[in-house]
């Protein structure tokens, strides 16, 4: 059984005093809980404060991005190496924002992932289409391209480190469009089996979260699809109450697969 990841991104949002607040209050309702990871994603500046907030629980640091050298000449640029050194132990990679609003390539992208797990960060490569795309019937095709020139290059051996968030881009923000539990699943399926072409049997071990607007209302719906294995959450993440409600839906799904196993 995969473990269930919930995941919280940031993104640009909350000052110091925010941070601190709500990296207090995921740590306090989440203790020592490890029958599923739990990590925070805050922004940049925040990393060192927030990890201090969080040590003496189970919810892991991670970084929205990265900059694919350890160190050099790249002003402005956060290195894996950095990352590592303030307490990460994930990095979000290729999210849809990254690609869509800064340009970002699946080329590029791959560097990341390479860059990442050479240092031993554990990946989350963000995939999805835009609602263009899947009106024009190119979601599988456009899933397939970001997984296969994304791990390009990257072995099985790697599989371990590495999990996958399905945000399919018209249901990020407030589009007013949600895709269903069973949308959501057709898309993980492809996914998974597009990752065993390519690595075989340890692609069933591949976590693969989903990441579209997920909140304490849907979650249960979402997380109780046999491969959507736990949701990188935006807007939720950033309210204590509803984050720790996603989590508390996490585990109980998690209890239940273990019962009926």
């Amino acid at each position: 059984m995969r473990q269930k990841f919930i995941i919280g991104n940031w993104k640009m949002y909350t000052n110091a005093a925010e941070a601190e607040r709500l990296a207090k209050a995921v740590a306090d309702g989440v203790g020592m809980e490890k029958r599923i990871c739990v990590a925070v994603c805050p922004p940049f500046p925040y990393l060192a404060l927030v990890a201090s907030n969080i040590k003496d629980s189970s919810v892991a640091l991670g970084a929205q991005n990265l900059y694919p050298e350890k160190e050099g000449a790249f002003t402005g640029e956060v290195s894996p190496t950095m990352l590592l050194d303030l307490g990460c132990k994930f990095v979000i990679l290729g999210h849809s924002e990254r690609r869509h609003k800064l340009g970002e390539s699946n080329v590029f992208i791959n560097q990341k992932v390479h860059v990442a797990l050479d240092v031993g960060l554990n990946v989350i490569l963000c995939v999805g289409e835009t609602l263009e795309q899947r009106e024009a019937n190119q979601t599988a095709e456009v899933l397939e391209q970001q997984i296969i020139l994304g791990l390009a290059g990257i072995s099985a051996d790697a599989l371990p480190r590495l999990s996958i968030a399905y945000e399919p881009v018209w249901a990020i923000g407030n589009t007013g469009r949600h895709a269903t539990p069973e949308q959501a699943e057709a898309e993980h399926v492809l996914i998974r089996k597009r990752l065993a072409q390519m690595f075989g049997k340890p692609a069933q071990t591949v976590v693969i979260q989903y990441g579209g607007s997920v909140k304490p209302e849907n979650a249960a719906a979402l997380l109780r699809q046999p491969n959507v294995d736990g949701a990188l959450i935006g807007g939720a993440s950033l309210k204590a109450d509803q984050f720790l409600a996603i989590v508390e839906v996490a585990i109980k799904q998690t209890q239940s697969e273990g019962k009926s196993t």
